[in-house]
C-alpha cells in the first residue's frame, strides 16, 4: 500500500466530514484511510465509519497517543496527517504526491491558513525554518521507525518534526499547496491553550 492517511478526532461529528470528504474524493486509490476516534461521546465513530472500515476508538484524550495508536497500525509506505478541523484542497493530493516522491524520507508542501495566508514549507512563523507541522509533509513510514509523538497535548508536533529532522532526512521542499489549515479554530487544542495563556 502507498499511502496511510491519519486522522485523529475528538468530538469531531460537526467537522470531520470536510476532511474526509477530502480525502475520500481522492482520484488515487492506492491508500489506506484511519480514523483514531479518541473518547468520542458524540456522533464522530458513527460519521467516520461511513468512510472508512479503519476506525479505532481509544479512550486516552490525547492527540499525540491517537496518532501514536495510528502509526502502529499503518500499513502504507508513506504516512500523511490531517487533522478533523482541517482538509485537502483538492482531488488531485495523493496523485501529485505519488508523482512528486522519489527517495525522499520527508516531502513538505505549501499550505494556506485560514484562507487568508500563503505559506510555504520552509514558513516558520516568518522565519526560514522549516514550519513544524507534522500535516504539511508526507513522511516514509520506514523512516519514522520506532518514533512516536511525545504525550503533550500541545506542542507535540514540533517535538515529532524536531526529533524526525535530527535523524537527517533525505528531504525535498515542495512549494505546492495542498493542505487548508483551520488556523485557532474555536474549541481546537492551540485555540484553547492560547486563551489560557491570555487569561494567566
Amino acid at each position: 500500500m502507498r499511502f496511510s492517511v491519519i486522522v485523529p478526532s475528538h468530538n469531531g461529528e460537526k467537522r470531520i466530514e470536510t476532511a474526509l470528504n477530502s480525502i475520500k474524493q481522492q482520484v488515487f486509490t492506492d491508500y489506506e484511510l484511519i480514523v483514531i476516534c479518541d473518547a468520542c461521546t458524540d456522533k464522530t465513530v458513527e460519521i467516520a465509519r461511513r468512510y472508512t472500515d479503519n476506525v479505532y476508538e481509544i479512550n486516552a484524550q490525547n492527540v499525540s497517543i491517537a496518532r501514536n495508536y495510528s502509526l502502529d497500525v499503518a500499513k502504507g509506505d508513506y504516512i500523511l496527517f490531517v487533522d478533523d478541523d482541517d482538509y485537502w484542497l483538492h482531488e488531485y493530493v495523493l496523485t501529485i504526491i505519488d508523482k512528486k516522491l522519489t527517495n525522499e524520507d520527508v516531502l513538505c508542501f505549501s499550505f494556506i491558513w485560514k484562507g487568508v495566508m500563503y505559506a510555504k514549507p520552509t514558513d516558520n512563523y516568518g522565519g526560514k525554518e522549516h514550519f513544524v507541522a507534522v500535516w504539511n509533509k508526507c513522511w516514509k513510514r520506514s523512516f519514522i521507525g520506532n518514533t512516536r509523538f511525545n504525550l503533550k497535548t500541545c506542542g507535540s508536533d514540533a517535538d515529532f518534526h524536531w526529533e524526525m529532522w535530527s535523524k537527517h532526512p533525505k528531504y525535498t521542499d515542495w512549494d505546492m499547496p495542498i493542505y487548508y489549515y483551520n488556523y485557532m479554530r474555536p474549541g481546537s487544542i492551540t485555540y484553547n491553550t492560547q486563551k489560557e495563556k491570555e487569561n494567566g
